[in-house]
């Protein structure tokens, strides 16, 4: 097998079993009050307008190639809950962003399209197992005109309509002047959905990592 294929495929593999090896504390259930429940907000104007032919949950390398998109690496991950603490499976977890110079992936898309990363994919796509958990690698993102840094997260599920909220970033500056971010009025809410971009302890290449559970307000029928 060529290397660079067999290189690829022990990537996605990694990535696979870490969605699975990852160590949440919260236990299913055990709640006895319901979980604040994640706020929704605006899908925006990018949700894809066109699908890239690569919708995996590597953002950083686009079916087989070996050029890596620019930007600091991210581990996005989190699980997708029920009211009650229940994990949910079977949804659909989809997430949509920016590349490092502002430009979506959308053919109306603001930014610099002529430093548009052909190497970034956008937009990714996970399926949640029993546990409810997912896992994105992606790049941290960045401030674009008129908006802070955030990565559009949404949840689909069988019957019902795509649901969405924004995940941002703890501590950025640029928060306290973004509408969208202070529309949450409610600070535990607003924390819910900005989480800390930490470094990974013993990563070489400085990787970050970001937990962001989403609370819905209701659980699918077993």
């Amino acid at each position: 097998m060529n290397p660079l294929i067999r290189s690829t495929l022990r990537r996605r593999e990694f990535l696979s079993r870490t969605a699975l090896g990852l160590a949440f504390l919260t236990t299913p259930g055990a709640f006895a009050e319901e979980l604040l429940r994640t706020p929704r907000q605006t899908e925006g104007p990018f949700y894809p307008d066109h699908l890239p032919l690569d919708t995996d949950n590597d953002l950083l390398v686009i079916n087989d190639s070996i050029t890596p998109a620019v930007g600091e690496v991210t581990y996005l991950s989190g699980r997708i809950l029920g009211p009650d603490g229940a994990p949910i499976r079977g949804a659909l977890v989809e997430i949509w962003q920016c590349d490092a110079s502002g430009v979506y992936l959308h053919s109306k898309s603001g930014g610099d399209t002529d430093k548009k990363d052909k190497n970034f994919q956008g937009f990714g796509r996970f399926m949640t197992g029993s546990s409810g958990e997912y896992l994105f690698r992606t790049i941290k993102p960045v401030p674009y005109p008129g908006r802070t840094p955030h990565i559009h997260v949404a949840v689909k599920m069988k019957g019902r309509e795509r649901w969405t909220t924004q995940c941002y970033i703890k501590g950025h500056p640029q928060n306290e002047r973004d509408g969208i971010w202070k529309s949450v009025k409610d600070d535990a809410a607003r924390a819910s959905i900005t989480p800390e971009f930490a470094p990974i302890a013993g990563a070489k290449a400085g990787e970050l990592a970001a937990k962001f559970d989403v609370v819905m307000g209701y659980t699918p029928a077993a």
